[in-house]
């Protein structure tokens, strides 16, 4: 196969866990590229998602490195076959990478849990609110790039919106909800937009009032996605270098755990709906 320019996230994901399972087992680069016939340059670009691999290829693969998880292996042949060409690939060259491999991430998602303390999560956000939250970055976006960003948001939303939803869970902060991000009838317009998903069945809104007492957790702003089995689960996080997409099973451990706790201190989806009300009738 022809080596890519730039994997995507997906693929890039599926080269790293054949280079888990490879190591598990202790072989060599070297030797994986024995067992297909190729060299060791080839295993590589595999291993990096530079270049695909057949669904073939990954159940050779898993056989020899013992894999004893037929859903795991099923999983990776079928990110293998995947050739999906999503609504996102009509930003390919006009927004960052990253955009992309988000959206992508969201439309695999077989569950989607969300935490914020500052602002609405992105897949609630109304429009205005979202170009008020990406026009604020340093330096200034152009305003073709900032529409651009916009839409692509407001295109996001398929995930809960479409035919085929998929289940969402967000723990919002109060904060969040009492931040202006515009003006009054813009912050009660967006605060209804938050109650009009809520009531949707695969849709779940808690929030985490101001004063709760010993709440340590504000650091905890998370995307997590739910993979076809739990060992492809994926965070997202906002790093200093840009979007960090996590996968190692401890670092997802861990964040399982953290929302577990962030949900276990939030009110319950009626009492949160109820208390989202009382917000936007004191604005």
């Amino acid at each position: 196969m022809a080596r890519r320019k730039q994997p995507t996230a997906r693929q890039e994901r599926l080269g790293a866990e054949l280079r888990k399972l490879r190591e598990a087992a202790g072989l060599k680069g070297r030797e994986a590229a024995a067992l297909l016939g190729t060299d060791s340059a080839q295993m590589s670009q595999i291993e990096f998602g530079t270049a695909g691999v057949s669904e073939e290829r990954v159940r050779r693969l898993a056989a020899h490195y013992a894999c004893s998880d037929p859903e795991l292996i099923e999983s990776l042949v079928a990110m293998a076959a995947d050739r999906t060409h999503g609504w996102w690939e009509g930003y390919r060259g006009l927004l960052p990478t990253p955009f992309l491999d988000l959206s992508e991430l969201e439309h695999h998602a077989t569950y989607y849990w969300d935490v914020n303390f500052l602002h609405i999560p992105g897949l609630l956000q109304t429009e205005d609110y979202a170009r008020r939250i990406l026009g604020h970055r340093v330096p200034e976006l152009p305003d073709s790039e900032l529409e651009l960003r916009v839409q692509h948001r407001m295109d996001r939303k398929v995930i809960i919106q479409g035919p085929h939803p998929t289940p969402y869970e967000t723990v919002i902060h109060e904060a969040a909800l009492r931040i202006r991000v515009g003006d009054r009838p813009a912050a009660r317009l967006q605060l209804a937009q938050v109650l009009e998903a809520s009531e949707a069945d695969h849709v779940t809104v808690r929030v985490i009032p101001f004063d709760l007492d010993g709440f340590a957790g504000a650091d905890s702003t998370m995307v997590y996605a739910g993979g076809a089995v739990p060992k492809l689960d994926t965070v997202v996080r906002d790093a200093p270098s840009g979007t960090a997409f996590i996968d190692s099973e401890a670092q997802l451990g861990r964040f399982r755990t953290l929302f577990r706790r962030m949900v276990a201190a939030s009110l319950e989806p009626g009492r949160s709906r109820d208390f989202i009300n009382r917000v936007a009738k004191e604005l």
